[in-house]
């Protein structure tokens, strides 16, 4: 192996805390800095390194930043206005303000192949394991990160409006961020409820 080849499964002590330490943040509590072009780069990069059986890439990313996160509300809020046409002044205004919650929004998403020997079930695990390695990534640079899907993950007409094709779906929104509060605990399982020995 030449130098210029990074070595591979390299012990970091430090990742294990980190894993351990791990929180997601809230949304609604992200405020600046996010992270920089070259820091989303890295992150995205990051996110990317899964299992992924037969080396698909069943995933791929739609970033909001900067004013994207505005233009995405104001489609969000004429989407669920088509939908429910009874929609409140204060429900639009909560949809135009959605992706302005934190600086950095990242949609995962699933690309599920049909009819091949890789099975969907796996393609999706891999998109999955992609969000997850988002946070992780993001906490590891020193952002909070939140990964949640919310009605709009679903709702048709944004998929359609976001450009999701056949075998498309959102795996999750990922919002990274800067915690303007301290983050708390939450309640975690105990191994002796979770794991069984055969």
């Amino acid at each position: 192996m030449d130098s210029a080849t990074p070595a591979l499964n390299r012990p970091a002590p430090v990742a294990l805390e980190l894993l351990l330490s791990r929180r997601s943040g809230s949304a609604k509590t992200m405020t600046l800095p996010g992270p920089t072009p070259d820091q989303l780069d890295t992150l995205l990069t990051a996110a990317s390194r899964v299992p992924d059986h037969g080396k698909l890439f069943p995933w791929r990313f739609i970033v909001f930043d900067g004013d994207a996160r505005r233009r995405a509300g104001l489609m969000l809020s004429e989407c669920l206005l088509a939908s429910e046409p009874q929609s409140t002044t204060e429900r639009l205004d909560q949809e135009r303000q959605r992706f302005l919650r934190a600086p950095v929004v990242v949609a995962v998403v699933s690309r599920v192949r049909e009819m091949i020997p890789i099975p969907e079930w796996e393609q999706i695990l891999s998109a999955g394991a992609v969000c997850q390695n988002l946070l992780t990534a993001a906490h590891a640079m020193g952002f909070v990160a939140n990964w949640i899907t919310e009605w709009c993950a679903y709702h048709p007409l944004v998929k359609d409006r976001l450009g999701l094709r056949s075998g498309e779906r959102i795996a999750g929104f990922v919002y990274i961020g800067t915690s303007a509060v301290p983050l708390e605990e939450r309640i975690r399982p105990q191994l002796d409820k979770i794991v069984e020995r055969f």
